[in-house]
């Protein structure tokens, strides 16, 4: 399970490694072995997923990272 999130400074959250989530649809999904990215600007067409509209709205925010617990 991914042990960490990254908040990319002005960008995305990181999620790397399997992580467990639940679509739009409310099924669940796994990743394996891929990063994936969350929006965190709110802007994205794509969410919860960063489609680099953070870019294009000059978001701005710190970098970041949260510690996951097993």
């Amino acid at each position: 399970m991914a042990k960490q999130i990254k908040g990319r400074e002005n960008g995305p959250y990181l999620i790397e490694g399997t992580a467990t989530y639940v679509d739009a649809d409310g099924n669940e999904q796994t990743t394996q072995g891929t990063t994936i990215a969350l929006c965190r600007c709110g802007g994205s067409a794509n969410k919860p997923f960063c489609d680099g509209t953070h870019r294009k709205i000059n978001f701005e925010a710190p970098e970041i990272i949260l510690q996951l617990s097993e």
